[in-house]
């Protein structure tokens, strides 16, 4: 069963932007070869979000970090898209980058995202190390760098859970409630 059999758009809602950042992290890819990072843009705005910002940095824990804070710090970002550096090799360590930021982990995008590849791939999905979460009321979503896998993820998970019309429930609506832990 897809994700859209079980998932609806109550069209009587507006349909509200959501402003995504979306990182490339890769130590050879430019913004002119950089397909996944196209991918993902392309899609996300062709779905009616606004992309926010976009940028490529190396496979290099501190400057992934630093990135991800400057989007988390940034009040004109909802959500940060990553893609690339989701294996396991010496290399790919953008899910400990984001686990060095992230407060709370929501380990069901990861899950879906490796069932939803199960599908295309078998059991090479189990290399797949995408992971998403929250922090200081920003969404992070890391996705593996390939064009398909960012296809994967955006239509197969996130178109429906940021958009704010889709039910039953989807992680948009929460959007306003990400802080509550930090008023006082």
């Amino acid at each position: 069963m897809s994700p859209s059999a079980t998932s609806r758009i109550d069209e009587s809602k507006p349909f509200q932007p959501v402003r995504i950042a979306v990182l490339t992290v890769s130590d050879t890819r430019t913004l002119d070869d950089d397909k996944s990072g196209r991918t993902l843009t392309e899609m996300i705005a062709a779905d009616g979000h606004v992309i926010a910002r976009r940028e490529i940095v190396k496979d290099d824990m501190a400057a992934i970090v630093a990135c991800l804070r400057s989007y988390i710090e940034d009040p004109e970002i909802d959500v940060v898209i990553s893609t690339g550096g989701t294996g396991v090799t010496g290399r790919d360590i953008t899910p400990e980058a984001f686990k060095q930021v992230m407060e709370k982990e929501i380990e069901g995008f990861g899950e879906l995202f490796r069932w939803l590849s199960f599908e295309k791939i078998g059991t090479s999905t189990m290399q797949s190390r995408a992971l998403g979460g929250v922090a200081m009321g920003t969404y992070l979503f890391a996705l593996p760098g390939s064009p398909s896998a960012c296809r994967d993820g955006w239509q197969g998970i996130l178109r429906q859970q940021l958009d704010i019309r889709t039910g039953p429930c989807n992680l948009a609506e929460l959007m306003p409630r990400l802080k509550e832990h930090l008023e006082t």
